[in-house]
């Protein structure tokens, strides 16, 4: 069947096959790691520290991979993010005595590493993969990894919730490790070598993107994702467990269904955004889905200080802003491919992706440190405030 495919549809099948298989993973690491360590003791601030190297080092990866994508390939690429995310599982199987939180940091480290890798890789190729003219089909071929990229990471973190009460942390982890050594090797067979390379050698220098759009586009999805990760990462999941006293299956429950109905929706999302398949979407659409977005965190924190009860309030205002958050998520997604240059394409989505990890690193951090000093609430309204700077930055989005 795979053979009466073109070529580039082979390789997309390929490269998204790598993606999902990575990103399952890493869902289900993220789940474990925070309900382990609350299991122990730690508290939200330093659950958060924990993820800090990931983010950290996502945003440096992020430069540094995309010009290396430019130079030896985006097949190499994400073969190195592959396996440095089975580097990252194992140094999580010693004993528990040494699970220090230097130790696991440094984990986390190559962990962002890898996730960085992987995704600038697969989000770069796309682009190759496509014809130029071809926008609807970038639009929808963008919106189905990303948006199946989300399902499997929600899939992943109720995965981690229920491996961890099946197997315990070494043993979730152990397995998770084996399977991902399997992919590994079937893509360093099946992954086209010459993917991605630019005909003219980069400088390192010119990993900073020159793109106008870029950079506009880049400062929105810092804000964008900082929104998101200020309330998700730390301050919901340990929330859910503390005030609603859920257990972990429960928590790794709701939050995998929440983020698969989120990929989801941005699977769907260019089926009503994306009338005119011969042309590419307007910037001008960014703004309208982000001001729409700003609303609904401020409205939860709202309605977490009434006479309500807590529970149909959070999960019904999570819905609203899952299905908004995955449109911006997804139109943001396709227009960076857009936008990008085709000979340096990689160079210009690790910029991109830079910004990303840089929201994420923002919002774990605060995540983290808010919640613990003043709750959900306080950090709610700073998530409408950076979607309100996210909606102000896209107006100089290109027409």
């Amino acid at each position: 069947m795979l053979k009466s495919l073109s070529p580039d549809v082979r390789q997309y099948l390929i490269v998204t096959g790598n993606y999902w298989a990575f990103t399952l993973t890493d869902g289900a690491l993220r789940m474990l790691v925070v309900l382990h360590f609350y299991q122990l003791g730690y508290s939200p601030l330093e659950i958060a520290l924990l993820f800090l190297f990931y983010e950290i080092f996502g945003v440096v990866t992020n430069l540094v991979g995309g010009w290396l994508g430019a130079r030896a390939g985006l097949n190499r690429t994400m073969n190195i993010g592959l396996f440095l995310q089975i580097v990252a599982l194992g140094m999580l199987l010693v004993p528990a005595s040494m699970l220090t939180v230097a130790w696991v940091m440094t984990a986390q480290a190559l962990s962002g590493i890898a996730k960085d890798l992987n995704k600038m890789s697969a989000k770069s190729a796309i682009k190759l993969l496509v014809p130029a003219e071809a926008h609807g089909t970038l639009f929808h071929w963008v919106a189905l990894l990303t948006g199946s990229k989300n399902a499997l990471k929600g899939a992943g973190f109720f995965l981690g919730g229920v491996l961890l009460a099946w197997l315990g942390f070494q043993g979730a982890v152990g397995a998770m490790a084996g399977a991902l050594l399997l992919i590994w090797c079937l893509s360093l067979m099946l992954l086209r070598d010459d993917l991605g390379r630019s005909s003219a050698k980069p400088r390192f220098r010119d990993v900073f993107s020159k793109s106008r759009a870029v950079n506009v586009l880049s400062a929105a999805r810092l804000c964008l994702f900082a929104a998101r990760d200020v309330w998700f990462v730390v301050a919901l999941p340990v929330y859910l467990s503390q005030a609603l006293d859920w257990s972990s299956s429960q928590t790794g429950g709701f939050m995998a269904s929440w983020i698969i109905a989120y990929g989801l929706v941005q699977g769907l999302t260019p089926r009503f955004i994306h009338q005119d398949q011969s042309r590419p979407v307007s910037g001008r659409a960014a703004v309208g889905w982000a001001v729409a977005l700003t609303l609904i965190p401020a409205l939860i924190a709202f309605g977490l200080t009434q006479d309500w009860p807590d529970g149909p309030v959070l999960i019904g205002g999570l819905l609203i802003f899952g299905v908004l958050f995955a449109v911006n998520s997804s139109l943001h997604s396709y227009l960076i491919v857009s936008y990008a240059d085709r000979e340096n394409v990689s160079m210009d989505v690790g910029f991109y992706y830079m910004s990303n990890a840089m929201g994420r690193l923002l919002g774990t951090v605060l995540s983290g440190w808010v919640f613990q000093a003043y709750g959900l609430g306080a950090c709610l309204l700073i998530s409408s405030v950076l979607l309100l700077l996210a909606s102000l930055i896209s107006v100089a989005l290109p027409r």
